[in-house]
Parts: C-alpha cells; sequence; structure tokens
C-alpha cells in the first residue's frame, strides 16, 4: 500500500541575540571640529632686512652717486657757488639706490625739492630766519609735497634750510633746479648702466 512521505522538517539556525554596547567599554564619538567660516587669512612673513643686490645694481648705483655729487661740485666751483648741499646727497642716494620708488621719479626730486624751497621762503617771509621757523617749514613742507604728489622726504630738509639760512631767492631756486636736473640726468645714466629701469615715470 503506499505510504505518505513524512513532511520534510526544516532546521534553524537561531540567530546570535544582538546586545547593546557596553557604555562603560565604549569610547564616546568626538564631533569633528567645526570648519571656520570664511577665508583663512594667510599668515604674513615676518619682515627682515632687504636682499642683498646683484653686483652690477650695488657698483651701478654707488657709481652713479658718487658722479652725480662730484658733478655738483664740478659745477657749483665753475659757478663760484656752493651747489652741493646735504639734501641733494640724500636725493642722489634714492636716484641711484632705489629708482623704482616714488620718492625718486623725476616728478618727485625736482618737484619737490623747488616747493619745499617755496615753503620754506614763505614761513621765512612771515617768521624770519630761526629755529623755530625752521621747525615749521621742515614740517610744512610734507603737507605740501603730499597735496603736490611729489612726495621726496630729502626735500623737507631743503626747506628747513631755507628757514635757517635765509638764502638769495631767486639764486637759490636756480641752482637748486640745476642740481636737482643733474642729479636726474646722472641717474637715468647710473639706471642704464646697472640694468635698471629709470624713470618709472616721469610727470
Amino acid at each position: 500500500m503506499p505510504t505518505t512521505p513524512a513532511p520534510a522538517t526544516t532546521t534553524t539556525t537561531p540567530t546570535p541575540a544582538t546586545t547593546a554596547p557596553d557604555p562603560a567599554t565604549t569610547a564616546p564619538e568626538v564631533p569633528a571640529a567645526a570648519a571656520p567660516e570664511g577665508p583663512v587669512a594667510p599668515t604674513r612673513p615676518r619682515p627682515g632686512p632687504p636682499a642683498r643686490p646683484r653686483p652690477r645694481v650695488l657698483l651701478g648705483g654707488t657709481a652713479a652717486a658718487v658722479t652725480g655729487l662730484l658733478l655738483l661740485v664740478a659745477v657749483g666751483t665753475l659757478l663760484h657757488q656752493p651747489l652741493l648741499i646735504p639734501p641733494l646727497a640724500a636725493s642722489m642716494a634714492l636716484v641711484a639706490g632705489a629708482p623704482d620708488l616714488p620718492l625718486s621719479q623725476p616728478r618727485s626730486v625736482i618737484g619737490g625739492q623747488l616747493l619745499s624751497a617755496l615753503t620754506g621762503f614763505a614761513v621765512l617771509a612771515v617768521a624770519g630766519p630761526g629755529l623755530w621757523g625752521a621747525a615749521v617749514a621742515g614740517g610744512l613742507a610734507l603737507g605740501v609735497m603730499q597735496c603736490a604728489r611729489t612726495p621726496h622726504s630729502p626735500a623737507a630738509a631743503t626747506a628747513v634750510i631755507v628757514a635757517l639760512q635765509s638764502p638769495p631767492f631767486w639764486s637759490f631756486l636756480g641752482l637748486l633746479a640745476l642740481a636737482s636736473l643733474l642729479l636726474v640726468a646722472v641717474g637715468l645714466g647710473g639706471a642704464r648702466a646697472a640694468g635698471r629701469t629709470y624713470p618709472a615715470y616721469w610727470f
């Protein structure tokens, strides 16, 4: 007689019970640091002394400075007038050593010197020669040069000299203009010899 097959029995594998993590042994999650909002400002390098110039630049600038000042002495000797004054030595140092600066451009060298001299004469006419007037003239010269866009720091000393010594008006201005033009001309030659560009602008 036919036999009825027994129903197949399926065996199930018991799944391991999941246990909750032990808070005593589980390290707490550290939240990630919040990203800073906005761009991060770059750190500026600490300023230091200027780089040593190339030998050609060093020799060319030094030779131009010596040549310019000797030229002032030579022309002053021919004219029997003291053409070399301390502010012009400082002007020559700027023109020969830092021809890229606004203070060294012809507009500033010539215009700054003449405007400062006029400032000194104006103070001289009001206050007369003396240390108090010289101090005022030197300070006012800075403002005059800035207004005229002819910044040239050595020229402030020219205003001081005028207010102290009371030189003749026209002869002093004429000699100062001549000396400033000579310094600019020497600066042009010195820049060519040193392989540099001068001036960056004229006016």
